[in-house]
């Protein structure tokens, strides 16, 4: 069995204030990712970005899965995540139940 290392993180005081973000924008190229972190201020016809993070393919696959395990384990504890326009299920109008429906 392997022995687990022990990581000490540090964290500098400036980034531990964080950056408030509700917009964000991520490009790729075959050997990175980009992600851009920045806020839309209702009223304003654009959007400033606060904070831009790099990372391989392989380290953004591993953010998705742990992020994805984040937010399944929020929803267990405090319900679902509601998003502004996802459409609700209603029960007019057509709807395909099947293949020859």
């Amino acid at each position: 069995m392997q022995k687990q290392k022990k990581l000490n993180i540090k964290l500098d005081e400036k980034i531990g204030e964080g950056v408030y973000s509700n917009f964000f924008m991520i490009t790729n190229s075959p050997s990175e990712f980009v992600i851009d972190f920045g806020r839309i201020v209702p009223g304003l016809p654009s959007a400033k970005i606060y904070s831009r993070i790099f990372t391989t393919p392989q380290h953004a696959k591993q953010f998705l899965n742990i992020l994805k395990q984040n937010i399944e384990n929020f929803e267990d504890k405090n319900g679902e995540i509601n998003l502004p326009g996802k459409p609700e299920e209603k029960d007019i109008g057509f709807k395909a139940t099947g293949q020859n429906s």
